[in-house]
């Protein structure tokens, strides 16, 4: 896939975004912010964490966006019995009795992993490395994943009896953290109307593997402005307690702040606003649009916030 130049490219990928939303609209009701943030990570080859009650068509959007797409799609249900090799794969005695790599569910293009945080930390820990290394190790052997691996992982906010919370080292491999809230009356009167029909939706294929890789690269390449990058790094810094640039709020309500992936994460998510949007260079506003995402699950709040109901988002606010 050629284009002219970068600027062609760009308007290409910003083309390629609205017929997306387009067609995933025809499946999902509302939910815009929501779809705008996952095709944002997967243009920026990052991973995200859904958070939202059941019944909010989290699945549904997953396995959308996957067929819109034309990747191969596979579903994890995450349970307290899961094993790292059942969803990394396992070596198996064939009939003539060698050993051969049985590929796991990890081995597709978009893995949704369904309540990640119901299943124990080694399984985690498997996932983890998928994520991180875009490979994963069976019996000392690497096996490379497919091209593009992008994990879509939903979280049940509510019901936490017998789940194992992530740790801050997984959740800070996830690009986003992206809430769902519920649907505007209109939007489940439209949601209970498309699903209780006999009505049929054909989805048309909008992008291929080959064409989302090139995109990814081509998010790279967008050149940023010095003081756009400065501002994206500061506002990583002004998280972290008890350093020179933290606030007042920082230091009294925070515990842990964001480390340096958020501010690789906050240029690369950038880039990818300032694209879909069809600017060829981001500014302050696109580094804004997506701050949020980036940092709310990177800023731990201590327990003088939590008895002040004061939140990661009312923080991340106030240094915005």
């Amino acid at each position: 896939m050629q284009y002219k130049s970068e600027v062609e490219a760009v308007d290409a990928l910003a083309k390629a975004y609205r017929e997306l939303k387009a067609e995933i609209a025809k499946v999902i009701v509302g939910q815009d912010d929501v779809v705008k943030t996952v095709i944002l990570s997967l243009f920026s080859n990052g991973h995200s964490l859904l958070v939202g009650v059941p019944g909010l068509a989290k699945t549904l959007l997953v396995s959308t966006i996957a067929e819109v797409l034309d990747l191969d799609f596979k579903r994890i249900q995450f349970t307290p019995d899961l094993m790292p090799s059942d969803i990394s794969g396992a070596e198996i005695l064939d009939e003539s009795r060698s050993f051969k790599f049985n590929k796991g569910p990890l081995f597709s293009n978009i893995v949704l992993a369904d309540e990640i945080n119901r299943t124990p930390p080694k399984t985690q820990a498997a996932l983890l490395e998928a994520m991180q290394e875009r490979s994963v190790t069976v019996s000392g052997v690497s096996h490379l994943l497919d091209k593009p691996f992008f994990v879509l992982a939903t979280q049940n906010p509510i019901e936490q009896e017998g789940t194992y919370p992530l740790p801050e080292a997984q959740l800070d491999r996830f690009m986003f953290n992206i809430p769902l809230d519920y649907p505007t009356y209109e939007q489940e009167l439209a949601v209970v109307k498309n699903t209780t029909s006999n009505k049929k939706v054909t989805l048309n294929t909008i992008l291929t593997g080959e064409q989302i890789l090139y995109f990814q690269e081509l998010i790279r390449k967008i050149p940023i402005a010095d003081n756009v990058l400065e501002y994206a790094v500061t506002l990583a810094s002004k998280t972290r307690p008890n350093t020179a640039m933290a606030t007042d709020a920082v230091n009294k309500y925070i515990s842990w702040g964001a480390g340096p992936r958020a501010s690789q994460y906050l240029v690369l998510g950038a880039k990818a606003h300032a694209a879909i949007s069809g600017k060829y260079s981001p500014d302050i506003e696109d580094v804004k649009a997506i701050a949020n995402y980036v940092l709310r699950h990177r800023v731990v709040v201590n327990y003088k916030a939590e008895a002040e109901g004061v939140t990661e988002e009312d923080i991340i606010k106030g240094l915005m």
